[in-house]
């Protein structure tokens, strides 16, 4: 799914690629907390309890619509699907309480009896099939539709336009849905928990326009949207009808008019923000106040890169792609530019992530070879050369630090000169779906769910719509394509390895960074604030201590 624009964190945590670099000093457990996981028994009144961060306007808040972190992490508060993921990133009942699997490609859902819109409307089967076809339907302009549906039986023949329904969706009765896939394939329901899955009101929906979310966003989560001020604030409440444990806090107030996210929290006015190079020296120090406040958050499962069109010069020649990867030292980036606060990444897959494998190694930091690579492309003349336009999420602020020494690098090494196009945040994800930019970058990729698929197929099967490179490698989509349905775990994993390599290899991308040594503020009031690897925080599990 999910694209993060990294210049858009400086506050709490969408996705911790936003270079909150550190300090040099080695972070001991004497000075740093853990992530709290304990509630507290002595709790602020639910009524009157407060959770405050800092958010930035969301693209959308239509569900079938999301794909990205700004619009998700407000999305999968207010709306919800028949499956989810826990924080232990396990599949567990969301609106359906139970579900059968038979022969692989048929699964029947049973609603649960108790399951309500935030307007009081029960959720049936039928809402399910509605909805499920209407993010399918081509008037909605789903950006992500073919890639988290196409599994369904005739969701493509919709979203192409050529059948009026998804004939693999059947209601059996009020409380039972059935889906129906093309294959056995061991992700699918992983890819339920995507807000593309997700119900809506279709009252709300028809009567709102296309913009009903905007002021009446009724959806099934366990918060209702109460406000919603462009630019200055989003104001979720506790909804007491939730079909799951309700809320243990009143109302998220989000903060959107920017400022300084540390200034904010050392004012009160926000409960948790993300540590920044500029301050963890501070902070790490025991005789700082805020010391307490300390967490380490773990490791996400993103990726920071810099994207290739592959179908535009110069970037069609793969020796020139190569070039580029071999001129930049990461490491060097990473430790002194960015504190640590970054890994180089030589891979798609982060660590620890299913299919990971530190046999898969991408091109490492070879100036020589670089100038070599460089020699033998098409473009070696500079004067034949393309100029490049590097394209990034923003609105005349400046760039990332990362992206300036990288671009420094290009020149010194290989004497290539880029141009910077900044691009207003929503505009540059529909210029991304139309592969209209010849190279990208200031975005990464957050998981949606734990498998390779969700990175490797989606991002680089040459018919993805996700593939924003144009990215073909006719071996790596057989690859892709013989583990959709791959039944076994070890042979399967084996295939993304081989496909990864193959895609490491072409330099599709330049892969950056994943997420390192990463730190928060968290007020000492607030219990039950949790981040997993997959970033999106579970706001109905936080409370607040008296």
């Amino acid at each position: 799914m999910k694209r993060i624009n990294k210049f858009l964190l400086s506050g709490i945590i969408v996705g911790l690629f936003a270079l909150f670099g550190c300090g040099g000093e080695d972070v001991t457990p004497e000075n740093i907390n853990t992530v709290e996981k304990i509630n507290s028994e002595s709790t602020v009144s639910e009524s009157t309890a407060v959770f405050r961060r800092f958010w930035s306007d969301p693209p959308t808040l239509d569900p079938h619509l999301t794909s990205d972190t700004t619009s998700a992490g407000i999305v999968v508060e207010v709306f919800s699907g028949l499956v989810s993921l826990n924080t232990d990133l396990q599949i567990i009942p969301d609106i359906a309480e139970n579900w059968t699997i038979e022969n692989g490609t048929i699964y029947t859902f049973t609603i649960r009896d108790n399951a309500k819109f935030h307007n009081g409307n029960k959720i049936t089967a039928q809402d399910f099939k509605w909805s499920i076809e209407r993010a399918a339907d081509p008037t909605t302009a789903s950006p992500v539709a073919d890639v988290y549906l196409n599994d369904i039986v005739g969701a493509m023949d919709l979203i192409d336009g050529k059948a009026n329904e998804i004939s693999g969706i059947k209601v059996i009765d009020d409380r039972t849905l059935q889906i129906i896939v093309d294959a056995p394939k061991p992700y699918f329901l992983a890819k339920l928990t995507y807000p593309t899955a997700f119900v809506l009101d279709k009252e709300t929906v028809q009567s709102g326009g296309r913009d009903w979310w905007i002021d009446n966003p009724v959806g099934s989560g366990p918060f209702k949207l109460d406000e919603y001020k462009i630019g200055e604030r989003i104001v979720l409440v506790k909804n007491d009808d939730y079909y799951r444990e309700p809320a243990k806090i009143a109302k998220v107030y989000n903060h959107l008019a920017g400022g300084q996210g540390m200034a904010m929290y050392e004012n009160d006015e926000i409960d948790v923000v993300g540590v920044s190079m500029f301050d963890l020296d501070r902070v790490l120090d025991p005789e700082e106040p805020l010391n307490k406040d300390l967490r380490a958050v773990p490791p996400s499962f993103q990726i920071g890169y810099i994207g290739f069109n592959g179908a535009m010069a110069p970037f069609d020649d793969p020796k020139f792609r190569q070039a580029l990867n071999h001129a930049v030292d990461k490491e060097l980036i990473a430790k002194e530019v960015m504190s640590g606060m970054i890994k180089p990444a030589y891979s798609i897959l982060p660590k620890g992530f299913p299919g990971y494998s530190p046999d898969v190694v991408g091109l490492d930091y070879n100036p020589e070879l670089a100038k070599t690579l460089m020699a033998e492309s098409k473009y070696s003349d500079a004067s034949n050369r393309p100029r490049i336009t590097i394209s990034v999420p923003g609105t005349g602020g400046t760039i990332g630090l990362d992206l300036e020494v990288i671009i420094e690098m290009w020149k010194q090494v290989l004497g290539v000169e880029v141009d910077i196009q900044q691009v207003e945040w929503a505009t540059y994800l529909d210029e991304l779906d139309k592969q209209s930019f010849q190279a990208y970058a200031g975005l990464g990729w957050s998981a949606d769910y734990p498998d390779p698929q969700d990175f490797l197929d989606i991002l680089f099967h040459s018919e993805s719509s996700m593939n924003h490179g144009a990215y073909a490698n006719k071996e790596v989509d057989a690859l892709l394509e013989k583990a959709r349905i791959e039944p076994d775990v070890i042979n399967r994993m084996s295939l993304y390895n081989k496909a990864e390599q193959l895609i490491l290899d072409d330099a599709a991308w330049l892969p950056l960074w994943f997420t390192g040594d990463s730190y928060i503020l968290v007020k000492p009031h607030v219990k039950g604030f949790e981040m997993t690897p997959m970033i999106i925080p579970k706001l109905h599990l936080i409370n607040l201590d008296s």
